[in-house]
C-alpha cells in the first residue's frame, strides 16, 4: 500500500487540520508499516499561482511549440497528477479560512485538474479510499447562528467525491479558534467536547481508512 497525504495549513505549528490527520496517519501506518508516503505541504512548497492558467493554453499546443514558460506548468501538473495516480490512498488536511476553501488547495485542485489522466471520466484517482480532514476555527454546524457560513467543505467533497471519484470518508472538527480568540470563551466546554470526538472520530476514521486500503484478497 502507499499513501499520499496533503497539507494546506498555514500553520507551522499547532496546526489542527494537522493534528487529526496524524492521528489518521497513524491509524493507517498500523496496518502498513513499511508502506510508502508521499507528502505534499500546499503552503512549505505553493503552487505558483499562475501555472494554472499557463497549463490550460498549453495543453493544447503541441510540445515542440510550447515556451518554457508553458512546459514547466505542464510539467508541474503532471508530477502532481503522477503523485496521485500511483497511490493507493489519500489523506488531505484542508482547514477552512475566511468562510472558503483554501486558496492553497483551490489554486493545486484547478492545475491538476488540467492533466488529461484527472479530466477523464474515469480519473486517475478513481474509486481508492481517502480521507478528508477539514477544521473549522467557529462553529457553522446545523442549528447555530452562523449556520451555512462553511462554503469550503461541501466543495471539497464535489471535487474528491464526485470529480475525482475518490472514496471518501470526512473527519471534522469545529471551534478551533476557541481558546485563542476570547469572544469564543463561553464555549469552552463545548469545544473540548467537540475535540474529543473529533478526535475519537479521526481514529476510528484510520482503522476503516486502512481497512479500505487493502488491495483485494490481502
Amino acid at each position: 500500500m502507499s499513501l499520499f497525504r496533503l497539507d494546506a495549513s498555514i500553520r507551522t505549528e499547532g496546526s489542527a487540520s494537522r493534528a487529526l490527520a496524524d492521528i489518521v496517519e497513524a491509524r493507517w501506518r498500523e496496518a502498513a508499516p513499511a508502506a510508502q508516503i508521499t507528502r505534499r505541504h500546499l503552503v512549505a512548497d505553493p503552487i505558483p499561482g499562475d501555472a494554472w492558467h499557463t497549463a490550460v493554453g498549453a495543453w493544447h499546443i503541441p510540445e515542440t511549440d510550447r515556451t518554457p514558460t508553458q512546459q514547466s506548468a505542464v510539467d508541474l501538473a503532471r508530477s502532481l497528477a503522477d503523485e496521485l495516480a500511483v497511490a493507493d490512498a489519500y489523506l488531505f488536511a484542508v482547514p477552512l479560512y475566511n468562510f472558503g476553501v483554501s486558496q492553497h488547495f483551490k489554486t493545486y485542485v484547478d492545475l491538476v485538474a488540467t492533466d488529461p489522466r484527472m479530466a477523464d471520466v474515469t480519473p486517475a484517482t478513481a474509486d481508492k479510499p481517502g480521507v478528508l480532514v477539514t477544521v473549522q476555527g467557529g462553529n457553522y454546524s446545523p442549528g447555530t447562528p452562523k449556520e451555512g457560513w462553511d462554503h469550503a467543505t461541501s466543495w471539497m467533497r464535489r471535487i474528491l467525491e464526485d470529480v475525482w471519484h475518490i472514496d471518501l470518508d470526512v473527519v471534522t472538527r469545529e471551534f478551533t479558534l476557541v481558546g485563542e480568540n476570547p469572544a469564543l470563551d463561553e464555549f469552552t466546554d463545548m469545544a473540548a467536547d467537540i475535540r474529543t470526538g473529533a478526535e475519537n472520530n479521526a481514529h476510528e476514521s484510520g482503522r476503516t481508512f486502512a481497512q479500505r486500503s487493502r488491495p483485494a484478497g490481502a
